[in-house]
């Protein structure tokens, strides 16, 4: 009987010696399975928002093809092919040259504030560490090339009708390859509108503001078209060819801008990144529907019929405006901003009109005027903690977005006014009359949009 009262410790004993012996094995294998648990989670997260920011780039390199649409259907159909043609050409010599030279510009790592030189190229392939917000050097040059791409293109429905092909390419290049990114540089690429407190979440400056006002430097050396202003002075309407397809454009440039605004966030993993791109698509969209609404009532009231096209540029406007708060305004602010846009959109084209400028698009009123806009509110809205500016009234923040509200289009415009200037002066700036007359299609590239709108001959 003893000895089998004795049996129970000395199993207890065995037990708890193995048990000893074991622990650390178990304990070095739930190690490994956590380590192996927050390994996966973190290349999750990577992928997901590599993905995210990949996506948001297709999304505005499709704008391309909406500004390629809006541009050509509020144009002549006889200069509809040399239109298609400048849009593909911004993106193909573009990327390139953003590619050399205009991504190193743009974001040097380090620099004076006003100028600096990074590296040629991209310089890598991934990211350093796979975690949530760390981006591949890939996929952080494709989404900025978009951007690049969109600014360049602007210019291109200002000028149409009677600018040289071989000018246009000119342009393209000096503004991808120089003028944005060293505008861009002083404020994404940390330089000293940064530095002072400048906001501009997505570009209403950086990228639209430096479109629209080389489009208006464009203009103004071109001359109008002709016909566009009568011997009296007045303005001539000179309606586009075909406004299904620059309908079609704007609804393309809507959903693109769903990744030119939220894919500004630059993430999406995590709540706090989650709920700013949804924040940022809600406000995008009602600003749209706001400046869409308050053009249409704008020229309804003024000239007793809605306009479609005037419509079209207020929904355009609206997403200008919205573009460089839309993560810091309230869903009310953003209608707001959205509607003050619409009525810009307006305003401006009647300026245009009275001091005989031929914006044949619009392109000053809507990304131009729009943007300074966008840039202003920022001081005006704001409540969202990734906002910058989050008070009315604060004299810095005032200050820091005036400054950057003029700097980047006095930049834009100087430059791009000496450009198109040197290429008049050279006589390489404006097509012949007779061209003009013609339609850029046949005198420019030999070949038409629509097969038989001309007869064209090589006698």
């Amino acid at each position: 009987m003893k000895m089998k009262w004795l049996r129970i410790p000395v199993l207890m004993a065995i037990a708890l010696l193995v048990l000893g012996l074991a622990s650390p094995a178990w304990a070095q294998e739930g190690a490994e399975e956590a380590f192996d648990a927050a390994s996966v989670a973190a290349e999750t997260a990577y992928a997901i928002d590599n993905m995210f920011l990949m996506l948001a780039a297709v999304l505005v390199l499709f704008m391309q093809a909406g500004f390629a649409m809006v541009e050509s259907g509020f144009n002549s159909a006889k200069n509809t092919v040399n239109i298609l043609f400048k849009n593909m050409m911004d993106l193909c010599l573009g990327m390139i040259l953003y590619f050399i030279i205009g991504y190193g510009l743009m974001y040097p790592g380090d620099g004076n504030g006003w100028l600096a030189f990074g590296q040629f190229g991209i310089g890598g392939v991934g990211a350093e560490t796979a975690e949530a917000g760390a981006l591949a050097p890939q996929v952080d040059w494709l989404f900025q090339v978009a951007f690049a791409a969109t600014a360049a293109t602007i210019v291109s429905g200002a000028v149409a009708g009677r600018l040289k092909f071989g000018a246009y390419l000119v342009y393209s290049a000096v503004i991808t390859a120089f003028i944005y990114p060293i505008s861009g540089y002083w404020k994404w690429g940390g330089g000293w509108l940064d530095q002072m407190g400048f906001y501009d979440f997505a570009g209403s400056l950086v990228v639209h503001a430096v479109g629209g006002f080389a489009a208006l430097a464009g203009a103004i050396v071109l001359g109008p078209r002709i016909g566009r202003f009568g011997k009296d002075g007045k303005s001539k309407a000179m309606p586009g060819h075909n406004l299904p397809i620059a309908a079609l454009g704007v609804f393309i440039l809507l959903i693109g801008w769903f990744g030119f605004n939220p894919g500004s966030q630059l993430a999406i993993v995590g709540k706090d990144n989650t709920d700013a791109v949804m924040l940022i698509a809600t406000n995008t969209l009602l600003a749209a529907g706001a400046g869409g609404v308050l053009a249409m009532l704008t020229t309804w009231i003024l000239h007793k019929k809605p306009d479609l096209t005037m419509a079209a540029n207020g929904v355009l406007g609206g997403l200008v405006g919205i573009t460089a708060n839309c993560d810091g305004v309230s869903n009310v602010e953003a209608i707001a901003i959205g509607a003050v846009a619409g009525v810009l959109v307006c305003a401006g084209v009647k300026l245009l009109d009275a001091l005989k400028i031929d914006d044949t698009v619009g392109a000053f009123p809507v990304h131009g005027l729009c943007g300074m806009w966008g840039g202003i509110a920022v001081a005006l809205f704001g409540s969202y903690d990734g906002c910058t500016t989050q008070t009315i009234g604060d004299y810095g923040n005032w200050v820091a977005q005036i400054v950057g509200s003029l700097a980047i289009p006095a930049w834009a415009f100087i430059t791009m006014l000496i450009l198109f200037s040197t290429l008049k002066a050279i006589g390489m700036l404006r097509v012949s009359r007779e061209e003009e007359l013609r339609g850029l299609d046949i005198g420019e590239h030999g070949e038409e949009a629509y097969n038989g709108f001309q007869i064209f001959t090589t006698n």
